[in-house]
């Protein structure tokens, strides 16, 4: 609307304003499409306890909560209770429910537990999903992401795949807490090398 407006003056400055209109215009669309956030962590939680202690845990930021996501999915080979406490902080109002549990073990069946440690940075196929140190996670929006108020759909970034991944949040209006509505992202990705014989 603001941009038909603009528009309809420039045609009446004799066009003038067109050009730096569709520039200004451009720019936005093109920022709103390059956004990416990188969260940095020095340790894996390995109990809700000391997830909470992160500041990313304030649970303000929209990506800083898809991040931590992906932390508490990288303990569920060694401790369900704990990655599922740790998801059910991040879900807040709606805890993780017995459907969502059976989701996650079925997207961890067959030892694939490799799969969250794909979001973080250096971890590819080839070195069998081993992150870089610090550990670093890349979550990414583009210009539908915040389509409807109140609710996010952002994108999580795997060494094992092509495309981004997403992950749906909903902010508490009360609070402005951004929480952990469904996790999308744990489909299959390429097998790590030392599963894969074509490696």
């Amino acid at each position: 609307m603001l941009k038909d407006l603009l528009n309809q003056i420039s045609r009446s400055m004799g066009g003038t304003l067109g050009g730096l209109v569709n520039k200004l215009t451009g720019k936005v669309v093109k920022e709103v499409q390059n956004v990416h956030k990188s969260f940095t962590f020095q340790a894996l939680p390995k109990t809700v306890d000391e997830l909470k202690l992160l500041p990313e845990a304030t649970l303000s930021d929209p990506y800083a909560v898809a991040a931590l996501s992906v932390l508490a999915l990288t303990r569920y080979a060694e401790d369900k209770e704990a990655c599922y406490e740790m998801l059910s902080f991040l879900k807040g109002p709606d805890p993780l429910s017995t459907a969502e549990k059976m989701h996650i073990a079925d997207r961890f069946m067959d030892g694939k537990s490799y799969k969250p440690l794909s979001f973080f940075e250096g971890a590819v196929p080839g070195n069998n999903y081993t992150p870089s140190q610090p550990y670093k996670v890349k979550v990414s929006s583009n210009p539908y992401s915040f389509q409807n108020d109140g609710w996010a759909v952002l994108y999580m970034h795997s060494g094992g795949s092509d495309n981004e991944r997403p992950v749906r949040l909903r902010k508490k209006p009360s609070t402005g807490q951004w929480f952990l509505v469904e996790i999308q992202y744990l489909g299959d990705i390429r097998l790590p090398a030392s599963e894969d014989k074509w490696a």
